[in-house]
């Protein structure tokens, strides 16, 4: 009987913390959804707008390597239902918190061979890590 006591409490003081956790993911698509707070541990997922076709890529300029690390490459993904050659798709990242502290996670779209000509669009966003 004593056994039963003390599973029934410990079970729901687990079921307490684990609904309390923070989602694992914190996904970023636009400009305005920054800054950004994390834990750590959180994967951040970011993703923007690409259309490497006419020879503009996305390039990390500042990774908020403080806080943050690269779970892999760029990941670019064309939609299938657009039927048109050239059409724009999406450029995925996947960043993992891992310490406390802050960063910014900054971007710049521009032609890889031509880094002397001003950027056609830049993201910026501050990153805040418990």
């Amino acid at each position: 009987m004593s056994l039963t006591r003390l599973f029934v409490p410990l079970a729901l003081a687990l079921l307490t913390a684990c609904a309390t956790q923070p989602k694992q993911n914190v996904t970023v698509e636009k400009q305005s959804e920054c800054p950004v707070q994390m834990n750590s541990g959180q994967n951040l997922i970011l993703t923007l707008p690409s259309n490497p076709t006419t020879g503009y890529r996305w390039a990390i300029q500042d990774s908020a390597g403080g806080v943050l690390r690269a779970l892999g490459p760029e990941v670019y993904r064309n939609p299938e239902d657009a039927g048109v050659v050239g059409a724009a798709g999406m450029s995925t990242w996947r960043f993992q918190a891992f310490g406390a502290g802050s960063g910014r996670l900054r971007l710049t779209s521009q032609q890889p061979w031509a880094p002397e000509v001003p950027a056609v669009e830049t993201f910026d966003c501050a990153i805040s890590v418990n």
